[in-house]
């Protein structure tokens, strides 16, 4: 860097954003000498930041993520919903830079086209994660800002696990964020609080219905579910429908036998057959079993459950995947909470609580309203998790996003973890809950990945990495290559979708290593492959990427479902065309399970694998493409409000615990409510 050629000022370390945020409004290069630092190198063009460098000790240190987040003023966010073609009316604006998004705006936009579906997949991550998240907004950045198509990107809403965790936020990293990324980590707009909530009121209302039931007659039930008001006793629609299912075509609730009053005012739960589960958006490992009614309030009625992390409610999936505020409605009375002692399902609406589970959800179903580095929008909906539910964003952002960018634009969408996972599940649950139908695959790659996948040493969360994924080595990455990467292209062709692969590029990348890797990707069948920057670089470094994207939805597609069966050979095709095993293993108790939902009608549903994303097997340690091995399904559930069975597969668990070396300790909130440190900077 040549200092002299640059302006010079003394300026405090601390002071430093709000000097960078003066700069922004024209172009220029400046050198600062920071009091007790280095000096810094900034390139500013417009109102974004190219590139920040800070030199330390002659070698190049980039600032954090969060650093250069808060160096770039958000535009507000009634400005960016004028420019996207929103109404004032259509906008609830949470503070300056956020906003939920009216459903009256798919009235309003119904005869407009779609534009280009492009689904965001991945190969098997390292523990580190392989830069989907990046890859998405740069690419809508390269998209909007640079070629000027409209686009939009759809993101999950992080859970606090994570960003609590090892793993730290998602919006992104370096120039390819979402901003400002700690309102982006934490909170938003609260609509996993709002889930918490819902699901946490049926867990009440499951154990207050087992003590009154345990502890009245049939007509002190039926007089507390059916209170006289000024003298008449009413059934609300609730329980209409709950007389209807059972059979009983009456609304005089005076008409009804003792038989039918005891027949509506039971559900005769049992205990051990409760499948419902507080929730907590924490990694708390003491709370995955607990025993419950243990104050002598509860006259003895204790009973052993257990917590899920919050994004492992139903609810989310069903937020998720729910067309509009009357089919959320539907799929949350339709979740079934546990089973009777006579065997028969127990549901929501049974309970009567559905309807106040939806009101508590009337504001969540709204998708989000945020922006990236470079000012392009961003809806922000729903997080499920991938290994143990679907793992996408909503179905409704979706749907917003693609009349929002017209025929020509594109809406970019990210699936969790590998292609074996999250775009299995976004093709075969998301797709066909919307109807919608992807153009494009964009496949997600890291040399270092790929390296692991070729047989280099393990890589684990917060240890250096091993000299392998530093050096230079063309046969580590081969191997990788045909192995991992070219089973996640089969992967991807199986639903007839054409795939570009997205190099994700590092520092410590050689030219040799990401020339050989774009071109094994190509044959082995994709339609493109290119190196990407966009951590470095922003949209700028993703423009390669954004022109491969384009021309390869112009081809024509053949999308298809992978399988139309029933539940054991819907397991067995995904377990053998998806994963690469021999077969299945069911247990008789499974098998039971399966045969009891077939029984129940939920045969037809979907499967969702809960799997170890760290393999394409279910075994970990199993990297590249294993073979010859035989996949256990140790259980088997069902969500039928979301509308799919999940086999669990292994030991994948549901609730995580807070690991040791986490975020917990290095968040510090200064007087102007900084947060620092919380965020993990994952430097490529």
């Amino acid at each position: 860097m040549n200092e002299s050629c640059c302006p010079r000022l003394e300026v405090k370390w601390d002071e430093m954003n709000h000097v960078l945020s003066c700069l922004v409004l024209k172009e220029m290069t400046a050198c600062y000498i920071l009091g007790g630092r280095e000096p810094f190198e900034l390139i500013v063009k417009g109102s974004v930041f190219l590139n920040i460098t800070v030199q330390c000790n002659n070698k190049s240190c980039s600032l954090s993520d969060i650093e250069i987040s808060r160096a770039q003023t958000p535009k507000p966010i009634d400005q960016l919903a004028a420019e996207i073609g929103l109404l004032p009316e259509e906008l609830e604006p949470y503070g300056r830079s956020k906003a939920k998004v009216r459903l009256s705006l798919l009235d309003r936009l119904h005869s407009q086209p779609d534009g280009k579906y492009i689904l965001v997949a991945g190969i098997t991550p390292t523990p580190l994660g392989e830069g989907k998240s990046t890859v998405t907004i740069g690419l809508v950045q390269a998209m909007s800002a640079h070629l000027k198509l409209n686009s939009f990107a759809c993101l999950r809403q992080p859970s606090q696990g994570p960003t609590f965790g090892v793993k730290g936020g998602a919006a992104g990293g370096g120039y390819a964020q979402v901003i400002p990324m700690e309102e982006f980590n934490l909170h938003l707009t609260g609509d996993i609080h709002a889930i918490t909530a819902a699901n946490n009121l049926v867990a009440a209302a499951i154990d207050a219905r087992m003590l009154h039931e345990a502890t009245q007659s049939d007509k002190a039930l039926f007089n507390r579910l059916v209170p006289s008001v000024n003298g008449v006793r009413k059934f609300s629609p609730i329980q209409i429908s709950r007389l209807q299912g059972l059979g009983i075509h009456k609304t005089d609730p005076a008409s009804l036998t003792p038989q039918e009053v005891s027949a509506f005012a039971r559900l005769d739960l049992d205990p051990s057959k409760i499948t419902w589960h507080r929730v907590v958006d924490t990694n708390d490992r003491f709370l995955r079993k607990i025993t419950v009614g243990q104050a002598s309030t509860e006259k003895g009625q204790t009973r052993e459950t257990g917590f899920d992390i919050a994004v492992a409610s139903e609810i989310m999936a069903i937020l998720a995947l729910s067309d509009n505020l009357g089919d959320m409605r539907g799929r949350l009375g339709r979740m079934v909470v546990g089973t009777s002692r006579s065997g028969k399902p127990v549901t929501a609406e049974d309970l009567g609580v559905s309807g106040a589970v939806a009101v508590l959800m009337k504001d969540a179903i709204k998708p989000t309203l945020m922006q990236t580095l470079e000012g392009t929008p961003v809806f922000v909906h729903a997080g499920p998790f991938a290994n143990i539910a679907h793992g996408n964003s909503s179905v409704l952002a979706d749907k917003l996003a693609l009349k929002l960018v017209g025929q020509d634009g594109f809406v970019v969408t990210e699936a969790g973890f590998g292609a074996d996972i999250g775009m299995e599940k976004f093709f075969n649950i998301k797709c066909r809950a919307s109807g919608l139908k992807p153009n494009v695959v964009v496949l997600v790659a890291t040399v270092r990945a790929l390296k692991m996948h070729g047989g280099g040493p393990n890589v684990s969360a917060g240890a250096p990495l091993p000299r392998e994924y530093i050096d230079e080595n063309l046969s580590l990455v081969a191997r990788g290559c045909r192995s991992n990467l070219r089973k996640q292209i089969q992967i991807a062709k199986l639903f007839g979708v054409p795939v570009v692969v997205a190099l994700n590029a590092f520092r410590t990348d050689t030219p040799a290593e990401i020339d050989l890797v774009c071109q094994i990707a190509k044959e082995c069948g994709a339609s493109d492959a290119v190196s990407c920057q966009h951590w470095s670089q922003g949209g700028r470094g993703c423009l390669e990427l954004a022109l491969a994207v384009k021309e390869a939805a112009r081809q024509p597609t053949n999308f298809q479902f992978l399988y139309n069966t029933e539940v054991v050979e819907k397991i067995r095709t995904i377990a053998q065309k998806v994963y690469g095993a021999d077969d299945i293993e069911v247990s008789p108790e499974v098998q039971r399970k399966i045969d009891y939902y077939n029984h129940q009608g939920y045969g037809s549903l979907p499967i969702c694998m809960a799997k170890t994303h760290l393999s394409l097997s279910h075994m970990p340690d199993k990297k590249g493409a294993p073979t010859g091995f035989v996949l256990p399904i140790r259980d088997i559930r069902a969500s039928v409000g979301a509308g799919f069975i999940y086999p669990l597969v292994g030991t994948q668990l549901v609730f995580q615990g807070q690991l040791k070396d986490s975020d917990l300790d290095l968040c510090s909130f200064f007087k102007q409510i900084n947060c620092v440190g919380i965020f993990k900077d994952c430097f490529p």
